[in-house]
């Protein structure tokens, strides 16, 4: 038990998918686990653990932006002895280089965060995906036929901007969407050794206002966890 996170040890997988939502974690495990548990409700930070083809898997929210997903994803890395953590998330696409609905597996997390540097005096602003995750999620995706692109992001501590166009550092790293976690979660898997991977579906194109409607971003949403729960059997191979 931590601060903030109130389950015991042995209901907590070494898998945890993590989405920003509550209620997008209750949606996910309830819809893809077997015989989902709630084991945490402190904060509202649901997380679910159950098994997806017999492989245990925990479900649970990060919050919004770099410092919420970076005391969950440091609490289940230490006090739980998490393995690997993959968030699963939308993301806003900067240009016609990505479409709604395309999922995304992370590469490097570019940031103007002082996130990494504060935490853990990594200087740089990008963070790469750690351990094996990242290619076992293109692995599965292969194996899905699913389309699946892979390429850097853009971790922003803004979500409103009263400057238009693509922020500098992200059109300098070719960053083809936009989101608010992947850094941190990146920055706490490399001081602590451990696995991380972001998954992310275009939900909007920024300079054009496309957007899905509610239904569309549910089913989309859907394949992309479907990709997410056949790469944690992959996954979950890999750490025995």
């Amino acid at each position: 038990m931590t601060a903030h996170l109130t389950a015991a040890k042995e209901d907590i997988a070494k898998i945890v998918l993590m989405p920003g939502d509550p209620l997008r974690a209750k949606h996910i495990a309830e819809g893809w686990l077997e015989n989902p548990r709630l084991v945490n409700t402190t904060r509202n930070a649901f997380y679910y653990t159950g098994t997806y083809k017999g492989v245990p898997v925990t479900i649970g929210a990060s919050g919004m932006g770099c410092p919420s997903i970076g005391i969950y994803s440091y609490e289940l890395y230490t006090a739980y002895e998490v393995e690997c953590i993959m968030r699963i998330g939308t993301a806003g696409g900067y240009s016609n280089e990505v479409k709604v609905y395309d999922v995304i597996n992370s590469d490097k997390a570019f940031s103007e965060s002082t996130y990494a540097r504060e935490a853990f005096g990594y200087e740089g602003d990008y963070q790469d995906h750690q351990g094996k995750a990242y290619d076992l999620i293109n692995k599965a995706a292969a194996q899905l036929n699913m389309p699946l692109k892979t390429a850097n992001i853009h971790s922003s501590d803004v979500f409103y901007r009263t400057k238009k166009g693509t922020p500098p550092l992200a059109e300098k790293n070719n960053c083809v969407c936009v989101e608010m976690e992947a850094f941190a979660l990146f920055s706490n898997a490399r001081y602590l050794g451990k696995t991380a991977a972001t998954l992310l579906t275009i939900s909007d194109i920024i300079p054009t206002g496309e957007s899905m409607s509610a239904d569309q971003r549910q089913s989309s949403l859907d394949a992309m966890s479907r990709l997410a729960m056949e790469s944690v059997i992959l996954i979950h191979d890999s750490l025995k």
